[in-house]
């Protein structure tokens, strides 16, 4: 799904593990390598001496209550991880960034960005151009920089006129953008005689892990939600009560909320008596 930066900035970042509240949402660090955004810093009472953040990759849902992370362990001192306060350091932006093509021509100015919140790409940009807004998708950027981002001379043909265009519209074409260019690679890299067969099958055991912290993330919610009282009634995502307050939760009940979704799980997890 795409998500405005607007959207997620200021999110609560709540913990599945034990509903606890580990900060806000204070920034996205963008990679201007990559056209993504990487991690997100954290604003804190508590984190007064350095700066933490997550790993977007750590990051189980974006919801309109909040960002959910598996557990407190997500959370990360960039003081300890060079690559990301490099990135920090960069402080590259996007929203209120001039929009240049590679000849030069001023076209307009970033007025918003939009983010697929499963892998953090950057999908496009809403500019204002003249007093026209207009969409980008970034397969047309070819720099994300400080000041300026840099994009293919006919960017101007490649306008969307609408938000619909640039979420539901066709793959991005191959252009000398930023996405496309990791993409080759990508099939290069593929294409050396030294990748086997047994390349993917080094990437199991990762995703097993991931799938055994999963279950054990999930059998910790159960044990911490199990025969709590609701102080409130909980909507599923169509907008149906699925628990009342006042219902004891069962064990049946909190695997319900997890097929649901996290979103359902945190709003349990902060309406339940202590």
């Amino acid at each position: 799904m795409m998500k405005k930066s607007v959207q997620i900035n200021g999110l609560p970042i709540i913990s599945i593990a034990d509903g606890n509240q580990v900060g806000k949402v204070k920034s996205l660090v963008i990679n201007p390598d990559k056209g993504s955004v990487d991690f997100l810093t954290i604003e804190h009472e508590d984190f007064q001496v350095s700066v933490k953040a997550i790993p977007f990759k750590k990051i189980v849902g974006i919801g309109e209550y909040a960002v959910t992370v598996g557990s407190e362990n997500a959370v990360i001192d960039l003081n300890e991880i060079p690559i990301a306060n490099q990135l920090v350091n960069k402080k590259i932006k996007i929203n209120n960034t001039k929009v240049m093509t590679r000849k030069g021509e001023l076209i307009g100015e970033v007025q918003e960005y939009f983010i697929d919140d499963e892998s953090g790409l950057i999908l496009g940009m809403e500019l204002k151009v003249e007093e026209e807004v207009v969409y980008l998708a970034s397969n047309s950027v070819v720099t994300f920089g400080k000041d300026i981002i840099i994009v293919n001379e006919d960017a101007a043909s490649t306008f969307l006129s609408s938000l619909a265009e640039l979420e539901g519209g066709p793959a991005p074409a191959e252009s000398e953008s930023v996405v496309p260019e990791k993409k080759v690679l990508d099939e290069e890299q593929q294409a050396e005689p030294e990748v086997t067969e047994e390349v993917p099958l080094n990437t199991q055991p990762e995703k097993i892990a991931e799938d055994d912290e999963v279950r054990a993330l999930k059998a910790r919610q159960i044990d911490l939600l199990a025969g709590k009282k609701l102080t409130k009634n909980i909507y599923g995502k169509n907008g149906v009560i699925l628990f009342r307050e006042g219902t004891v939760l069962t064990r049946e009940d909190i695997e319900k909320a997890q097929e649901e979704g996290p979103s359902v799980v945190v709003e349990i997890s902060m309406n339940v008596e202590a």
